[in-house]
């Protein structure tokens, strides 16, 4: 990982506030000349610091209001259970984020769905071509905080 001084991680900032933004209107906030700017952007980018610019939707307003996250204990612990397990989730859009866990379960899906229907034939799918020891759900009543922001360091100095 590359050093990042304060105006990285002041450009990181204001990218993952808003990535639409020219390069010119994020140089002159962080005193640079546009070019320089860019550069630093480019090296934030190549680094894979900078994954990819993206438009952030409203769930709800494309029909997919519903947040239900999904424990999930294995049934065993092969690479050959896993590797089938993993290309089941990762082919079922509605999946937005997909992690191994520690503790009680072992791994936690977070699907946005329209409907509660949708969600039962996502389980269906999962129990019937998968042997898991659990699958349980727990549904989101209210969204209190989302970010997709990463918090960022203090700059030193």
């Amino acid at each position: 990982m590359p050093d990042l001084d304060g105006t990285d991680l002041r450009i990181l900032d204001i990218l993952q506030q808003d990535a639409s933004q020219a390069v010119a209107a994020i140089a002159e906030r962080v005193h640079l000349s546009t070019n320089a700017c860019w550069h630093r952007i480019k090296r934030l980018e190549d680094a894979g610091i900078i994954q990819k610019r993206v438009a952030l939707l409203d769930a709800a307003r494309v029909g997919a209001g519903l947040t239900i996250f999904v424990l999930v204990r294995a049934a065993e612990h092969s690479q050959a259970w896993f590797e089938h397990f993993s290309q089941t989730v990762r082919a079922i859009p509605s999946v937005t984020e997909f992690h191994r866990t520690s503790g009680d379960v072992d791994y936690l899906l977070k699907l946005q769905l329209a409907d509660v229907a949708s969600y039962d034939e996502i389980y269906k799918l999962l129990i019937n071509s998968i042997r898991c020891a659990e699958v349980r759900a727990v549904f989101s009543m209210e969204e209190l905080k989302r970010t997709t922001a990463v918090p960022l360091p203090e700059p030193a100095g």
